[in-house]
């Protein structure tokens, strides 16, 4: 019986240590990408892909002549300045459209610019389109998710 009874005592008193590991937080999880800037994002990237593509092949036909056909440039009527041009706006596209799909800040307020801007010029030349409309809509929707970008 007294071994019984002073196992009972140990239990009781409880068990202290020197020092325990430091107490675990959950670290802020990041958020998981909505579809609709994933969407945006791919759209944005199709169109700076296409603007880099168009801008390097009439460089390349008009440095290289007869290297590069011809009918490979998209657009035909511009020029070595306006190629140019047209490939660093393509480039800085694909950042755009890159940095959207990894949900960093800059890339969001930038695309709201953007599509802020794109809207206003429709409106103030007149053009109240389907476009425009889709504009205002894609607006509202990057400012209601961007609390999903760290």
């Amino acid at each position: 019986m007294s071994g019984s009874s002073n196992a009972s005592a140990t239990s009781n008193s409880g068990v202290e240590f020197d020092h325990l590991p430091p107490r675990w937080e959950p670290t802020e999880a990041r958020p998981r990408l909505p579809v609709g800037v994933a969407v945006v994002s791919v759209l944005i990237a199709l169109l700076g892909l296409v603007m880099l593509l168009a801008g390097l092949l009439f460089l390349l036909s008009a440095f290289l002549g007869s290297a590069v056909p011809s009918s490979l440039e998209i657009f035909q009527s511009i020029d070595v300045l306006g190629a140019g041009i047209l490939a660093i706006l393509g480039a800085l596209l694909l950042a755009i459209a890159t940095s959207l799909w990894r949900q960093e800040t800059w890339a969001l307020w930038t695309t709201i610019v953007l599509v802020f801007a794109t809207d206003a010029y429709l409106f103030f030349t007149g053009s109240i389109t389907i476009l425009f409309l889709l504009l205002i809509m894609l607006f509202v929707y990057l400012l209601a998710v961007r609390r999903y970008f760290y």
